[in-house]
């Protein structure tokens, strides 16, 4: 299961707080931005946050998208090659970040391009490398307030540009949870605390615990 949003929705909290919850029953897979720098993952997410660019722009967006795009698809093949004995795996942002965000970076370039056609591209493409998520947990807040929090959780104020990526990342994000609304399932955590979210996140998981059982048992 994925875990989405834009920045300063709660994502990860939910995220980690959810996973807490369920003990060895879970293995989450944290966000590429929060793994240890010394690891392969860690380097590249370096090299692409040299600029200091919050949206790890470094003016070279398809070499970005691929980058990022080889990553998540490692951590597929890692899992392949080192079973786990876990229920459930959570993903701190899939590759729908990565098709959403990049769309929108690349569209920066190419402003007569459809950002949406871009986004379905980029998860066609990734279909070849990696199966899709049996599920996938769009968060979704009040665009000024996460945009606010995620500016205060970084410590500098966002640029123009880098609202206008976010901004176009949400709408993205809504685009494609109404394009396939048996994978999404849609969460609004405005006015909810991070618990509350992630009570919201673990039933979503106990249905699909369910799903998977029916289908041993058929």
């Amino acid at each position: 299961m994925t875990i989405e949003g834009i920045n300063g929705v709660g994502k990860t909290t939910a995220a980690r707080a959810l996973a807490a919850h369920l003990g060895e029953r879970c293995l989450l897979l944290d966000e590429l931005t929060d793994q240890a720098g010394d690891t392969l993952a860690g380097r590249v997410i370096s090299a692409l946050a040299a600029e200091d660019d919050v949206c790890l722009r470094t003016g070279h967006p398809v070499a970005e998208t691929l980058a990022l795009l080889a990553l998540k698809i490692r951590e597929v093949e890692r899992l392949a090659g080192h079973p786990t004995t876990a229920e459930v795996v959570i993903e701190d942002r899939g590759v729908d970040t990565v098709a959403v965000y990049q769309a929108a970076i690349l569209c920066e370039q190419a402003p007569e391009t459809n950002p949406a056609y871009v986004a379905r591209h980029v998860l066609s493409t990734m279909s070849w490398w990696r199966p899709p998520p049996h599920a996938t947990v769009l968060l979704t807040g009040d665009l000024e307030v996460c945009t606010r929090r995620f500016a205060d959780r970084i410590g500098r104020m966002l640029s123009p540009r880098d609202r206008r990526v976010i901004e176009q990342a949400n709408t993205l994000y809504t685009w494609l949870a109404a394009a396939e609304p048996a994978r999404y399932v849609v969460i609004d955590t405005a006015g909810r605390s991070a618990q509350a979210v992630a009570d919201a996140m673990g039933m979503v998981v106990q249905n699909l615990l369910k799903q998977r059982e029916a289908y041993r048992a058929a």
